[in-house]
């Protein structure tokens, strides 16, 4: 018995030692690369900064990568970066060697995990047009709490939004860059923290960007019920079924673009208000609304029917390729899996997720040790628990738009992925629409689609053409010189 405590005792003093960081240390390495046919060096570097409480408390230490590019001596022309992933318990490890950093895991065109894993050159990164820096919010990544610090002043909407605004204040004046065109970019839940950060900085430490970039965005706080929010994915439905061939023959041989706007149109002007009248819908109308459904979606009119008309995405994802023994993703509805049970409401896992990690993980932690020089035994946490996040009173559309209200220099990129059906497209435009319900500011906005999930850029077609949209987005919302911020 006693040797049996010994060994709790001692496993448990090696977990935490496991589990200690010095919160503001850095390893630094030097690089080469090739963007666009164009060859320069590059600085690597990865480590912690402090979080700090407002009794000057260190209370934790963030783990970051940043890539600057060398040579360039004046810096007030080069912009920098500020990239999240979602979650919120997700590193940021996703687009740092899946889409935007200097380097790029082994996957297939499509986005499937490739033996041997690994890693080589990004020769589509933007790190030619802006340095970057990957930031994992505390319990992601290598980031943690300090020893016997509460995790609850980090997990929340508001929570998350205040220190890191902090922390990206410090980064700013460490890396001397208060004179550069500033940018923030986040996926998936990260676009509610580049929303929330993006007032954040302005209202609270005078910091004004020049683009807020949202890849794959959640609702930002702004509510849809009801039919609005029963109805809206419906057009990622549609696309959804035309990748699978699953459309009936009039809508199968058109291409994706042509079909897209057709069923954007129906479904707020002939769904939604259908679905208003609920159980007063006559019988004629509510099988003419099926038979509609049915056509864009690929699920039958008799499933749509008992169903009241309304399809969740959940069963969408068992349902619609059922008759082939297959389900579908639900962050990317490319990917397929197969569940033990053809049966049921819901599928079985997550298809997308699994081929994610099956990539990512061994290569990122291959990567920070070998190419970074970056060693420790704290483990990477891809993809954290952060329960409970606090998620009441979230206002981050809100806080973006009086941002872009306030700032008339600062622009916005969305990027969204046609079959996504965690955070679609047609849901992601319907924020901007209700953002700026007046229409005053709809040239601040750019709106970019591909044929591809959540994830866009895991497929190489994509992932090229998106950091493509993100430079030439950068390139035009950097204001001349001498051009002032006024209306």
């Amino acid at each position: 018995m006693f040797l049996q405590l010994m060994l709790l005792l001692c496993c448990g003093i090696m977990a935490q030692a496991q589990e200690r960081i010095n919160p503001d240390t850095t390893v630094v390495t030097h690089h080469t690369t090739t963007i666009k046919g164009q060859t320069f060096n590059y600085t690597a570097t990865v480590g912690f900064q402090p979080v700090w409480n407002k009794e000057g408390k260190i209370v934790a230490g963030v783990n970051y990568t940043y890539y600057e590019r060398e040579g360039i001596k004046d810096k007030t022309h080069r912009p920098i970066m500020i990239s999240f992933n979602g979650g919120p318990g997700s590193a940021a490890v996703w687009m740092e060697i899946g889409y935007t950093g200097p380097a790029l895991l082994n996957m297939d065109e499509e986005g499937n995990p490739i033996q041997p894993f690994g890693i080589s050159k990004n020769p589509y990164s933007i790190l030619d047009v802006a340095d970057i820096c990957y930031v994992n919010p505390v319990t992601t990544g290598y980031s943690r709490a300090m020893p016997g610090e509460d995790t609850k002043q980090f997990y929340g909407i508001n929570e998350d939004i205040a220190y890191l605004s902090d922390w990206i204040t410090t980064f700013v004046t460490r890396q001397n860059r208060w004179l550069s065109p500033k940018y923030l970019i986040g996926e998936s839940y990260g676009t509610p923290r580049v929303s929330g950060l993006s007032y954040a900085l302005q209202d609270g430490h005078s910091m004004y960007l020049d683009g807020v970039i949202l890849v794959s965005p959640t609702e930002l706080g702004i509510k849809r019920d009801g039919p609005v929010k029963e109805a809206l994915t419906l057009p990622y439905m549609c696309a959804t079924a035309w990748y699978h061939k699953a459309l009936a023959t009039d809508l199968q041989t058109k291409d994706l673009n042509d079909i897209l706007p057709e069923v954007e149109e129906f479904t707020v002007n002939e769904y939604i208000p259908a679905l208003s009248w609920g159980g007063h819908l006559s019988a004629e109308k509510r099988q003419a609304i099926a038979e509609k459904v049915s056509h864009y979606s690929g699920i039958s009119v008799k499933d749509i029917l008992q169903h009241n008309l309304t399809i969740t995405t959940r069963h969408y994802w068992k349902e619609l390729l059922r008759d082939r023994d297959f389900t579908i993703g639900r962050l990317d509805s490319r990917y397929r899996g197969r569940d033990i049970k053809t049966g049921g409401e819901t599928g079985e896992y997550d298809s997308e997720m699994v081929s994610w990690n099956h990539s990512f993980t061994p290569a990122y932690n291959w990567y920070v040790r070998n190419e970074l020089n970056f060693k420790t035994d704290v483990e990477y946490h891809m993809l954290a628990s952060v329960y409970p996040w606090n998620r009441q009173n979230e206002h981050t559309g809100t806080d973006l738009m009086q941002a872009v209200r306030e700032n008339p220099h600062l622009k916005v990129l969305l990027q969204s992925g046609y079959y996504d059906g965690a955070c679609d497209y047609f849901n992601a435009k319907y924020n901007f629409w209700q953002m700026d319900k007046g229409g005053k500011f709809q040239d601040r906005f750019t709106i970019k689609g591909y044929r591809c999930g959540h994830m866009m850029y895991v497929r190489h077609e994509d992932m090229k053409q998106a950091n493509e949209d993100i430079r030439e987005f950068i390139k035009a919302s950097i204001p001349a010189d001498g051009h002032p911020a006024a209306y």
